[in-house]
């Protein structure tokens, strides 16, 4: 490793950060002059320097299947269902700030293929719908609220269209680049464009009722596509969880977490498999940082059963550590309820968990004290000079000139002796790993009279712009009651590797059948079922069939509910299709009744 040593110009450009401003005195001395710090490997482009500074912004799901209760629309969906009563993107928009929230990405059309503004290229679009005699523009509408809060706007266009009858061929490719460029001319500034990665399978193209599948790295032609966005939006970053490199990247999960090691790296070509979307690539020649996304409720649309189980405080400032806190962006969707607006529950969550961060950071406790540097130069110690409480540290890099460190560790001086403090999750025995744009890292409250910070290892001489102490208060898990009864007295069994058998000791009334996948595979998980009852082991009812849309990517719990009670003492539950294996696996299943 190189020797650790901070250039003269970059100490003096970051007085203000109180943390090492201190530095100077005992610093300049040794500090390697240099009128321009040198960059060390892949850098962030401007755009991506903006966007990685909003550090949290919103999603807003709303579509069709908003008024049919599923997660994906099939592409057949009435459009006379869109007729929202009190549809209101200002509030929207008011939430969303109000949640801390930086900007809006707005799904102007699902994988359903409705278009929530009025396309000249579709007539299945908001200009045949009831809302506003087919005269309103959703996507007009939410740009300007964004910018009468002082928020930024952007759009997810999917490239999955389950109602186009072109989809699959050529000609569809004209037809989604027509739609693009209707987008990115027609409604201002867009800060970010994202294409969903779920390309291809079921659905309703125009009347065929058919699967059709596609290569999502070769069919969209994506290299002409990112030109045709570079060209009209100059200042937008691509998020592409398909084929071309983008300027972001998915991080392997939609349960609002990155991995503790992030580097805002990968390769130009190549395969991008688990580890490196949720870990980056150490090496990697291109600055690709993750972006991640997650919703405030288990699902992406707005679901009544849902009202109940919006995340609590303590979750969203969990997954707020483990994405703006591991060197991530947050995308927190809020989804949009039949009634055009978002729901209390949602905007009261957000609000109260902006409220938190800004208690939490309020007062850095590094700032009345007195920093110096050990002999060792990247070693620098933080001397409150008395007993300190704390749980939080917060380290930034300067990624302008690239992200550098790999390793390093906190101590903690109690009563004169020092003591190592781990994130809980730390993922290496010996050090914290990776800082980049920012980290933080939590631990149990120590009541200490000194810090110590130090860089263990490091591509090149570290950069370090900010290095912050504070003390949070403590928030309890508390876990949302779900109103529903769970089975009792029953027996569950499997007939074969993809037949689920629940036997209850007597009938009894059901109403709806939960299950879990595994949480740590893809192995053995649902993607499409069928529910039989039965009574009697001989005559059996078939009572629901379907898919559990966006499973993979988002493994929550799945609820069928019955269209009417049924009274049954047995349930077949079988696996049509599995995501990955042979064999049908899950987590947990409910049965909840009467």
């Amino acid at each position: 490793m190189n020797a650790l040593k901070f250039p003269l110009p970059l100490l003096m450009a970051l007085l203000p950060f109180t943390a090492l401003a201190f530095l100077l005195t005992t610093a300049c001395a040794q500090a390697q002059v240099s009128t321009q710090p040198i960059p060390c490997g892949p850098v962030p482009s401007e755009n991506q320097l903006r966007w990685q500074d909003m550090e949290m912004y919103a999603f807003i799901h709303y579509s069709l299947n908003t008024y049919t209760d599923e997660e994906w629309g099939f592409g057949n969906e009435k459009l006379e269902m869109f007729n929202p009563s009190d549809l209101d993107c200002r509030q929207w928009a008011r939430v969303c700030k109000q949640a801390g929230m930086k900007g809006i990405i707005f799904t102007a059309k699902h994988h359903c293929g409705f278009c929530m503004w009025p396309s000249a290229y579709t007539e299945y679009s908001v200009k045949n719908t009831p809302w506003k005699n087919g005269k309103g523009d959703v996507v007009r509408e939410l740009a300007d609220a964004c910018r009468k809060e002082g928020l930024k706007f952007a759009v997810y266009l999917s490239p999955w269209d389950r109602n186009h009858p072109d989809y699959g061929k050529p000609e569809y490719i004209t037809y989604f680049r027509n739609q693009l460029r209707e987008l990115l001319t027609q409604y201002g500034d867009i800060f970010e464009v994202w294409f969903d990665g779920a390309n291809g399978g079921d659905g309703w193209y125009g009347g065929a009722n058919e699967t059709r599948r596609i290569d999502g790295k070769t069919y969209y032609k994506w290299a002409e596509t990112f030109r045709m966005i570079r060209e009209l939006q100059p200042n937008a970053v691509i998020w592409n969880d398909g084929g071309d490199r983008g300027d972001l990247r998915w991080v392997g999960t939609e349960a609002g977490n990155v991995g503790e090691t992030n580097w805002s790296l990968l390769n130009e070509e190549g395969e991008v498999t688990w580890p490196m979307l949720h870990y980056g690539l150490e090496d990697g020649d291109s600055w690709v940082p993750g972006e991640t996304n997650t919703s405030i409720r288990p699902g992406w649309f707005y679901h009544d059963a849902e009202n109940a189980h919006v995340k609590s405080l303590s979750k969203l400032m969990d997954t707020y550590y483990k994405s703006v806190g591991r060197n991530s962006t947050l995308l927190l969707n809020f989804p949009v309820a039949p009634n055009g607006r978002i729901h209390p529950n949602d905007s009261l969550r957000g609000i109260a968990f902006n409220k938190m961060i800004h208690e939490v950071f309020k007062d850095d406790l590094a700032k009345k004290a007195k920093i110096s540097r050990a002999d060792d130069n990247a070693t620098f110690v933080i001397d409150f000079k008395k007993p300190v409480t704390f749980n939080r540290f917060v380290a930034e890099e300067d990624i302008r000139y690239g992200q550098r460190v790999k390793k390093f560790s906190l101590e903690a001086e109690v009563d004169g002796r020092w003591q190592p403090l781990k994130d809980e999750l730390a993922e290496n025995g010996d050090g914290l790993t990776t800082i980049g744009h920012r980290r933080i890292v939590c631990f149990p409250r120590v009541t200490a009279t000194c810090l110590r910070f130090r860089v263990i290892d490091s591509k090149c001489n570290p950069m370090i712009k900010r290095t912050s102490v504070f003390l949070a208060p403590e928030l309890t898990a508390d876990i949302p009651d779900s109103g529903e009864k769970k089975s009792s007295n029953l027996h569950i069994f499997f007939s074969n590797s993809k037949q689920m058998m629940i036997d209850y000791d007597q009938e009894r009334t059901v109403t709806a059948f939960r299950y879990l996948p595994p949480q740590d595979t893809r192995d053995g998980l649902i993607t499409h079922y069928t529910l039989w009852v039965s009574n009697d082991w001989q005559e059996w009812r078939k009572v629901a069939s379907g898919e559990f849309s966006n499973i993979v990517n988002n493994p929550i719990w799945q609820t069928i509910k019955f269209p009417s009670p049924v009274r049954a003492k047995i349930l077949r539950f079988e696996a049509d299709r599995l995501a990955e294996g042979e064999r049908m696996g899950y987590e947990d299943v409910e049965v909840v009744g009467e």
